[in-house]
């Protein structure tokens, strides 16, 4: 509040419009529109009431706004300690509804909370409001907007950065012209679920948007290498790739980002099930910056994969391959010894590794803070021991999933009694864990969300056998 931008220059007398401008550049979505609603608002010479003259829903709130405004111009009384019949001149009456759409206020929109049931008129309206202002903007799950829409808004919001459309399923390659043509400046790009993009969207981004920091094309399954390669030698700066349910993806394409994104940090490819040892390894050689991979789903790969992470990406944070049934301790313990920033391990399914890995992961990982074991048969109490007593345990373990692992008992919550930051277990089919032992858990961890479920106890036989078991029909039968 006490910036110079909010006094006249040469004067002393406040620059009230563009302190109202600065306050209201703090308000959401919401709030703009019922300020929107607003007609005309004027502080008094004392500054001691405000007076809102408006058609709005509610009063209350917009009167706690009109205080806020009064205090800040309070404490510029105290601050800079000038005379107050200086800082209250007489009003020059401005209208709440211009301050609040004026398009400096309207940098961040995201709709997916707001209202989510817009038409492609909504978006257009946006843009030409907004113009050059808007900076970032979620349609996530506006499944009304167009490819018409953001054609519009592309050549009103030409320093558009963030663009989320996510779920937006009647767009296709025709917005990824516009924004092409229009949008230089795009750095994130959320395209997820739109089914209708192809390679031709890639091609077009790659000419028209070289600034592109990261892409999602998750459930794009049209897509195929020669899109990639496109992308990837236009855009060195890429840092994040969502590849999720992209099938059609090959080692061939991850060739390519391996070659041409040294930059890259994060990388999905759940249920690229084409893709093999050969395609990841290339990429661990040419990024060794990843520090998130999710590999879920690709069944092909083997401990060559985690090797290669080990010997090449030491800033690895997360790790998931779930239902990777190849992989083994050999490969856990490889990557273990040279990855100690994992944060976040996801082995569902991972039915080869036993009591070793968790050995390794207890030693060398002490940063560990979300572990996914569900479907792991061979870990028993011992590996959960060594977990409880790892580095990791008092501090940091947040969560560990336990869910169908036959061989945990007990003595395993007793282990993870000492894990403080522990909030959540997964438990469920965990035959041999009792009521009585999640008790005594709960007793040193009150807070801890525990998930089991346990058969109900089956009836015992009728005395006597009176009780007929068939009906009489089914007895003629």
């Amino acid at each position: 509040c006490i910036r110079g931008s909010f006094w006249q220059r040469g004067s002393g007398s406040l620059n009230r419009p563009c302190l109202s401008s600065r306050i209201f550049s703090f308000l959401d979505v919401v709030t703009l529109c019922r300020c929107a609603q607003v007609s005309r608002v004027s502080l008094c010479s004392q500054g001691v009431c405000v007076c809102v003259y408006a058609c709005v829903r509610d009063c209350v709130y917009l009167s706690v706004c009109c205080l806020v405004c009064v205090l800040c111009v309070y404490v510029l009384h105290l601050k800079e300690k000038l005379d107050p019949k200086r800082l209250f001149l007489p009003p020059r009456p401005q209208s709440w509804n211009v301050l609040a759409l004026d398009g400096s206020n309207w940098q961040r929109i995201d709709l997916f909370d707001f209202q989510r049931d817009i038409e492609g008129r909504v978006v257009e309206n946006i843009s030409k409001r907004c113009g050059g202002f808007l900076r970032k903007l979620s349609l996530r799950g506006c499944l009304g907007v167009g490819d018409s829409a953001l054609r519009t808004f592309s050549q009103n919001c030409r320093n558009i950065e963030l663009l989320s459309l996510n779920g937006c399923t009647k767009i296709t390659d025709s917005t990824c012209n516009s924004l092409s043509k229009f949008c230089p400046k795009l750095k994130h790009l959320d395209l997820a679920s739109c089914t209708s993009i192809t390679n031709l969207s890639l091609k077009a981004l790659s000419e028209g948007c070289p600034l592109l920091e990261q892409l999602n094309i998750s459930w794009c399954d049209q897509v195929t290498k020669d899109g990639i390669q496109a992308l990837v030698r236009s855009c060195p700066g890429l840092k994040g790739l969502f590849l999720k349910g992209c099938t059609q993806l090959e080692d061939e394409a991850l060739k390519h980002i391996g070659a041409h994104c040294p930059e890259l940090v994060t990388l999905n490819l759940q249920t690229c099930s084409q893709i093999t040892d050969e395609g990841l390894i290339t990429i661990c050689r040419g990024c060794h910056r990843l520090q998130s991979l999710c590999v879920s789903g690709c069944a092909n790969i083997t401990d060559a994969i985690l090797h290669a992470l080990g010997q090449n990406c030491p800033r690895l944070r997360i790790l998931e391959v779930a239902r990777c049934s190849q992989l083994t301790d050999v490969g856990f313990t490889t990557l273990a010894r040279n990855c100690h920033e994992l944060e976040k391990m996801d082995l569902e399914e991972c039915v080869q590794i036993t009591d070793g890995t968790l050995i390794q992961l207890s030693i060398h990982c002490p940063r560990l803070q979300v572990l996914s074991l569900s479907h792991c048969e061979l870990i028993t109490d011992d590996g959960i021991r060594h977990l409880g007593s790892g580095p990791c345990a008092h501090d940091r373990l947040e969560v560990i999933e336990l869910d169908n692992c036959p061989l945990i008992t007990d003595a395993s919550l007793e282990h993870l009694k000492s894990c403080h930051s522990l909030d959540r277990i997964e438990l469920y089919d965990c035959q041999q864990i009792t009521r009585a032992g999640i008790k005594r858990l709960r007793t040193h961890l009150p807070n801890i969300k525990v998930h089991a479920y346990f058969a109900p106890v089956t009836p015992p036989p009728s005395v006597g056998g009176s009780r007929q078991r068939f009906c009489r029909c089914c007895v003629l039968l």
